[in-house]
């Protein structure tokens, strides 16, 4: 999970200085690169070409997302940082090669192998042996090329919009790999959906091999950045900023615009057991949707802290956790949250939990684990 991006001032923001680092980090190497066009070569290499390098501090660098593959965790953070651990997060060490050095943000795994990450520069990575190697599947020029297609697509059959998707799909080439993407998700080895800033969503079915824009398909006025997407209940969910939720009750369906009961940023979603969602954002608000989400209740987490992250547990648990690194367990299906005794960092980025049920945690100083029985221990 990351904070929102900054435009005009209209972005809100994290009270999270490490966060919003590695926003500023890509946008400086770009200013770089501007400042270097007119000499013979750039002033800093291009993070897109330029691998991760080994690290000695690479396990205290800021992680933003956290996935189990099999038995191991998986995180990943600034500067193409992948850092694996086989032991239940107690140690952690540097992926073996990662072709990019942009932020990464999020990652997905389909069973102990099969895994992608996704970052800065529209990059989307693969791995096939657990996180050990990845390989680059996408960038941001291939992106705004698919965004193009889909636009040329609509153009050719005429379809209500097609003009401005057009326009869209022409400003994204002019600007270059320059969009990140910020969630990602798979539902199998082949069906896969990335979504990130500016409206930028694009799709997968085999696999990453190829990737095209569903882009058009959202109803997203203003081109909001969208934070999380969901397979749920045979379709799928998407949040993002300024209270922006859309639905598609079909994979290949078009989405609608469901009525937001926040004008805030929601940050990510939850599958409830019922089939409704829960979705997280700014100020502490997180908002559950019944099946259908249409109709929303608003959850008491008892403070304002903005949730950055949150996760069902293999027992149906829910745990949350906030930029203050206060941890919430809900044992009534998002219902309810209570206080965890342990809690994480502050800066919490992303959680996850072992095979055993241990918690781990991301955050600016890299990954911890907590307690074995943090889960269950409830501050009253």
């Amino acid at each position: 999970m990351v904070l929102p991006l900054l435009k005009g001032g209209q972005r809100p923001s994290l009270a999270c200085a490490a966060l919003a680092l590695a926003l500023v980090a890509g946008a400086g190497n770009a200013g770089a690169q501007d400042q270097g066009a007119a000499v013979t070569a750039p002033l800093v290499p291009d993070l897109l070409d330029l691998p991760a390098a080994p690290n000695p501090r690479a396990t205290g660098m800021l992680q933003l997302a956290l996935a189990r593959a099999g038995d191991r965790l998986v995180s990943v953070g600034e500067g193409g940082v992948i850092l694996l651990s086989d032991d239940g997060g107690a140690a952690w060490r540097q992926a073996s090669a990662v072709p990019v050095s942009v932020t990464l943000t999020d990652v997905a795994f389909v069973g102990a192998r099969l895994g992608w990450a996704v970052g800065h520069s529209g990059v989307v990575l693969h791995t096939l042996d657990g996180g050990e190697t990845w390989q680059r599947q996408l960038d941001g020029n291939g992106a705004a090329r698919a965004v193009a297609a889909e636009a040329a697509a609509l153009k050719a059959a005429g379809a209500e919009g097609a003009d401005a998707a057009v326009r869209n799909g022409d400003y994204m080439i002019a600007d270059g790999p320059d969009k990140p993407f910020l969630a990602v998700t798979f539902l199998d080895e082949k069906r896969g959906w990335a979504v990130g800033a500016y409206g930028l969503a694009l799709e997968t079915r085999d696999g990453g091999a190829t990737w095209q824009s569903f882009t058009a398909r959202i109803p997203n006025r203003g081109g909001k950045h969208l934070y999380g997407i969901a397979p749920v209940a045979g379709g799928l969910a998407i949040a993002g900023e300024q209270g922006a939720l859309f639905h598609a009750a079909a994979l290949d369906a078009a989405f609608t615009a469901i009525e937001s009961p926040y004008e805030g940023t929601f940050f990510g979603l939850l599958v409830l057991g019922d089939g409704g969602l829960l979705a997280y954002g700014l100020k502490g608000n997180a908002w559950r949707g019944a099946p259908g989400l249409e109709d929303w209740a608003r959850i008491d987490l008892g403070a304002e802290a903005t949730v950055t992250a949150g996760r069902r547990l293999a027992d149906g648990s829910l745990i949350l956790g906030d930029e203050g690194g206060r941890l919430l367990r809900s044992t009534d299906d998002g219902a309810s949250f209570k206080p965890l005794e342990t809690s994480g960092d502050t800066g919490l980025t992303a959680l996850a939990a072992t095979a055993d049920g241990t918690l781990v945690v991301a955050g600016p100083r890299g990954n911890s684990r907590l307690d074995s029985n943090a889960k269950n221990r409830e501050a009253f």
